[in-house]
């Protein structure tokens, strides 16, 4: 009589290969996960800083001075913050006409604070919130090419840390600092 061998896997065997694949997929989502928000926060300060840019150019071209206005709104007992474009006319600050898509409402991922620093004077957090249907901005570009210099921190809302920095000087020369550092600094 012949002995059979055994053919394939155990069924202990394809468990433990299944809980490994289970595992090493769980990390990698986490891991992928993570940047997510970093990534988010990226693209919405870089796009920030090329819609103000935008704003600065188009004030000096049509005459008509160009404002951002920073807010927070609570939104299922969380602060998101939102900056809303303005162009201004007779009547006071609207929405701009041209570059809708460049002067679109952006919002900052969850779970960050910012803070707003407008000619060495740092804003009150109070002061974005919204309290009237016609909103002055925080900053403005004026058609001259000038803008009242500042700074925008923002920090992660947990820890405080510094995620970006944004300043801008009186000829609106717009400065992105990762971490608060250029990027040729070293990065931890």
């Amino acid at each position: 009589m012949r002995c059979r061998r055994q053919q394939g896997f155990s069924l202990l065997e394809l468990l433990v290969t299944l809980f490994v694949i289970v595992m090493v997929t769980s990390l990698v989502t986490l891991n992928i996960g993570s940047g997510d928000r970093d990534i988010l926060l990226k693209a919405a300060v870089e796009g920030l800083a090329d819609s103000a840019n935008y704003a600065l150019d188009e004030a000096q071209f049509t005459g008509i001075n160009h404002g951002l206005r920073l807010r927070m709104e609570d939104e299922a007992g969380e602060w998101r913050y939102h900056a809303d474009w303005y162009a201004e006319g007779p009547t006071g600050w609207r929405s701009p006409d041209d570059g809708r898509e460049v002067f679109a409402s952006s919002t900052l991922p969850p779970g960050l604070e910012v803070q707003l620093e407008i000619d060495g004077v740092i804003q009150e957090p109070e002061s974005l919130v919204p309290v009237s249907e016609n909103p002055t901005p925080q900053i403005v570009f004026y058609s001259s090419g000038e803008t009242v210099p500042g700074i925008l921190d923002i920090r992660d809302a947990q820890t405080g840390e510094l995620l970006w920095r944004m300043e801008w000087d009186l000829l609106g020369n717009f400065r992105l600092l990762r971490r608060g550092q250029l990027d040729d600094e070293v990065l931890p």
